[in-house]
């Protein structure tokens, strides 16, 4: 697998593929054209790099943070999150490791 070869795009709905996975751990790549998610109250610890594109991730009312393509975050576990924001060209791809 090539992780910048992308589908069709734009899609109406992030495109995610896990990439690989275990008992403990889960990589996933995450292709976003302008999608914006529901909050996030996960159990797994989530690494994220954002390897295209643009990002705005909210934490709670008042914090945002802008991710560039080659950031990267560490969300820890019940980090109340949602993503406020992607951009569509170029759309994002995002290399996500949950444990």
């Amino acid at each position: 697998m090539n992780i910048y070869k992308l589908p069709g795009l734009p899609s109406d709905d992030e495109e995610v593929a896990i990439l690989a996975q275990n008992d403990r751990v889960r990589i996933e790549r995450i292709i976003s054209t302008g999608q914006q998610s529901n909050w996030y109250d996960q159990e797994e610890t989530e690494y994220v790099i954002l390897l295209e594109g643009r990002a705005q991730l909210s934490f709670g009312e008042n914090q945002t943070i802008t991710l560039e393509k080659g950031d990267t975050l560490l969300i820890p576990p019940h980090q109340k999150h949602r993503v406020a924001y992607t951009s569509t060209d170029p759309p994002c791809i995002w290399l996500c490791v949950f444990y």
